[in-house]
């Protein structure tokens, strides 16, 4: 936020999770940032929250170090997002280069599914 990659306030809330669109390049791992997703809970609007945090990358290359650190710390990792279709459903709109987007979600469940 202090560097002005993403807004300090998110783009939307929904439920439990702020989602903040990439404002200007930033990289992780060697991808492409595009989006960053966090989920918590304020106040108890219904089930269920599942803390953490997640992020959506245009994938430049090899992914075998993102999905090493995803094994490593017990996210999951969703290959082949159709990211203009997820941002359309939240009513989100973004200009994205073609290319392969991947999510990497490290919430409190995708720690479950590892264990």
């Amino acid at each position: 936020m202090r560097a002005g990659i993403v807004n300090k306030k998110p783009n939307l809330r929904a439920d439990y999770t702020d989602y903040y669109l990439v404002n200007k390049p930033a990289h992780f791992m060697g991808h492409e940032l595009v989006m960053i997703e966090e989920e918590y809970m304020t106040a108890y609007i219904g089930c269920c929250v599942n803390a953490g945090a997640g992020i959506t990358v245009r994938l430049t290359g090899d992914d075998s170090a993102l999905q090493a650190f995803a094994k490593a710390n017990a996210c999951s990792v969703e290959n082949k997002v159709d990211l203009k279709t997820v941002l359309k459903e939240l009513g989100l709109k973004a200009k994205l280069p073609a290319g392969q987007y991947t999510t990497l979600s490290c919430r409190e469940r995708d720690a479950l599914q590892v264990e």
